[in-house]
């Protein structure tokens, strides 16, 4: 004790001992102990306890500047304060309808003990299943601009554990299989990271609010200590800041188990509140389009023989929406840009100028008629220069024609984003490389969906920066992929492989809802490729895989050729008043149970890897003394995403009340999906 007192920095030591800087907040069940505090170099960090365990150890706070000394030691704290807050708000469209944010927290203000007396808040909330912090910087009269090399945020988990994770700054952007391995071999990956440890605990690290901020990705440094890196830019500072601003949350999710993990809203609740007002303009709905044929081969986004959006084939689309249930029409390749080449290109891009086989404002007119409505498709190939400087009259187009939802798309490898930066002192000449998470593109795809709401057009954004809850605030922001979607199981036999969306479900939808493009019923790609996938799975993919806008991405002739399964399919909801996961493990199985949020109906069901299993769910979320009538869609005999009788699916009714259970078989890449009804 007396070498560690000698060894205490003087600006410590002058203002109190060690153990009197620490300042912490219990959760509100008091299971948790988070701490922030200044070590004997006057490092600031934070520190998290359960049950009394270490669950983070002190992992340290703080960055480094461009054209300043670092933000990293010599801190003393200066400042302190706590609050509580409950609130319970709803959500227009979403996995539940009702959300409770229920928090204590803990503001502590860090300066550094120099000429300068520089200063950072670290705000944190602490709730019963989990915890955020940012950074917040006040103004500087004598630094105006704040130029962050990188953030050094770190994470230092303490108990032992495996991790399921994908890698950071790779080509393929988010489109990854995950790795699962021992914590201690993760290298850098991207967040949602998720981690269950030995004792059963499991945890989920990311970021909430994204905002005018480059995207944080996780390196493992030693052993279980994770720092975070922030994705790269093109002006040599990562984040570019003016005035006072405050950083995007750095999430922990902390669950006893998995389904604590699923049902979980702190990245929703670390949001602002909606700033659009009333957008009930958006329908959470179901969706046919000119898609597959051309992920399958048969079809071309370019003109030609073999172009698939024509205004004779969307009519028929339209129609089969319109006798079918479906909302929307999605077409893709209806302007001109698809030409030649355009991945990672995109300069040949016309947002407004359709192709002379397609009518838009025709098909837009043929759609109202029918009481339908075509979904709209911006492919930049990543080119935000070519699409920002169009992005307004591509937006009043759609707004007028009643076009409500845009897909867009950034096909590029990763740091091949195309920008313009007329932001900075030196402006490009030519083209610029931004990478698709870097503060450049963060700051795009807010300027679409504000543009987009402005004309009352919601977004679903592929190739995107990664989902951090900001559907709170702008909830015309409504999906996106962000992962490797169905299309993979297009392109190689068993692309994804069975394991892939049971694993989704613990990583991926950690973040918010992803455009999977279910309901390939097919169950083929490119050239006959089989999909790692049975006929009841693609039926559970729409109970596993959230979205307010779901699609069945099959041909329509597919889709007619299954009519019990179209029945499924046009009768499961987009929009949910409950979601529970009542049976599952990570990577393994996942099943859950939803409320519709417009009728009494539930729906429970899910999907399974490669491991047969029996699984017994307890109907207790049912209402109790009611009696629902189950309507079946099961693996059938012998069913397995291994052979041809992937395509074996079975049928099967009962009556069953709150409390009962019952048994069901799911195959190697099967699935089950059952509607339950009220007994009236």
């Amino acid at each position: 004790m007396t070498l560690l007192r000698t060894t205490l920095s003087l600006a410590a030591l002058l203002l109190t001992s060690t153990a009197a800087l620490a300042q912490s907040v219990a959760s509100p069940d008091g299971r948790m102990t988070a701490t922030l505090t200044v070590d004997g170099e006057g490092k600031p960090n934070w520190s998290v306890t359960r049950d009394g365990e270490p669950l983070i150890a002190p992992s340290g706070l703080g960055f480094n500047i461009e054209d300043e000394d670092p933000l990293r030691r010599n801190f003393a704290v200066v400042a302190q304060g706590t609050s509580s807050a409950e609130s319970t708000w709803e959500q227009p469209w979403g996995e539940r309808q009702f959300v409770t944010d229920r928090h204590n927290e803990l503001a502590v203000t860090f300066r550094q003990q120099d000429d300068l007396a520089r200063e950072f808040t670290v705000r944190l909330r602490l709730f019963d299943d989990g915890v955020g912090f940012r950074y917040e910087f006040p103004e500087r009269a004598d630094h105006p601009e704040t130029r962050i090399a990188e953030e050094l945020t770190e994470f230092n988990i303490a108990p032992a554990g495996e991790a399921w994770w994908i890698p950071a700054g790779d080509w393929n952007r988010y489109e990854q299989l995950y790795q699962n391995s021992a914590i201690s071999a993760v290298g850098l990956a991207h967040t949602p990271i998720t981690f269950r440890l030995y004792d059963g605990t499991h945890l989920s690290m990311h970021e909430a609010a994204l905002v005018d901020y480059s995207g944080m990705w996780l390196q493992r440094m030693d052993g279980q200590r994770f720092r975070s890196v922030l994705a790269p830019s093109s002006r040599g500072a990562k984040v570019v800041r003016t005035g006072a601003f405050t950083t995007p949350w750095r999430t922990l999710r902390v669950s006893d188990d998995a389904a604590g993990l699923v049902e979980n809203d702190l990245e929703l609740n670390l949001n602002e509140p909606n700033v659009l007002g009333d957008v009930s303009w958006f329908e959470p709905a179901k969706y046919i389009g000119i898609w597959w044929g051309m992920i399958s081969g048969r079809w071309s986004w370019a003109q030609g023989d073999r172009h698939g959006a024509t205004t004779e084939r969307t009519r028929q689309y339209i129609d089969f929406a319109a006798e079918n249930g479906f909302r929307g029409v999605l077409v893709e390749g209806w302007d001109y840009g698809w030409d030649g080449t355009w991945f990672g290109n995109g300069r040949d891009f016309s947002f407004t100028r359709a192709y002379p086989d397609f009518d838009l404002e025709g098909l837009a007119a043929y759609a109202r008629e029918r009481g339908v409505h075509v979904i709209g498709h911006h492919e930049t190939g990543g080119n935000i220069a070519n699409y920002e400087a169009q992005l307004s009259d591509a937006m009043a187009l759609y707004g007028r024609l009643g076009v409500d939802v845009v897909k867009t798309g950034y096909v590029a490898d990763a740091g091949s984003i195309i920008s313009c930066n007329a932001d900075i002192a030196d402006p490009c000449e030519g083209q610029v490389m931004e990478w698709h998470d870097g503060q450049r593109q963060v700051q795009h795809h807010l300027r679409v969906v504000q543009e987009a709401a402005e004309n009352r057009v919601a977004v679903n954004p592929h190739e995107p920066v990664k989902d951090t809850g900001l559907r709170r605030t702008y909830p015309n922001w409504v999906a996106r992929e962000g992962a490797r979607g169905q299309e993979y199981n297009a392109w190689s036999a068993f692309g994804n492989g069975p394991d892939h969306e049971p694993t989704l479900v613990y990583t991926r939808m950690l973040s918010g809802p992803m455009d999977y493009t279910p309901g390939v019923l097919g169950l083929v790609g490119d050239n006959g490729v089989p999909m790692a996938s049975t006929l009841a799975k693609q039926l559970g993919l729409y109970l596993a895989i959230y979205s307010p806008i779901q699609m069945a991405a099959d041909f329509v002739e597919s889709l007619e050729a299954h009519p019990r399964e179209l029945e499924f399919i046009r009768a499961v909801p987009a929009d949910w008043a409950e979601s529970h996961l009542v049976a599952g493990a990570i990577g393994d199985y996942a099943v859950f149970a939803r409320k519709d949020r417009n009728s009494e109906d539930w729906y429970a069901g899910g999907i399974n890897d490669a491991t047969a299993r029996d699984v017994t769910l307890d109907f207790a979320f049912l209402e109790p003394g009611r009696t629902y009538r189950a309507s079946v869609w099961k693996d059938g005999e012998g069913a397995t995403y291994l052979t041809e009788a992937r395509h074996s699916i079975a049928y099967d009714t009962f009556e069953v009340r709150a409390g009962e259970e019952h048994t069901f078989h799911l195959a190697p890449g099967g699935g089950l999906a059952i509607r339950l009804q009220p007994v009236r």
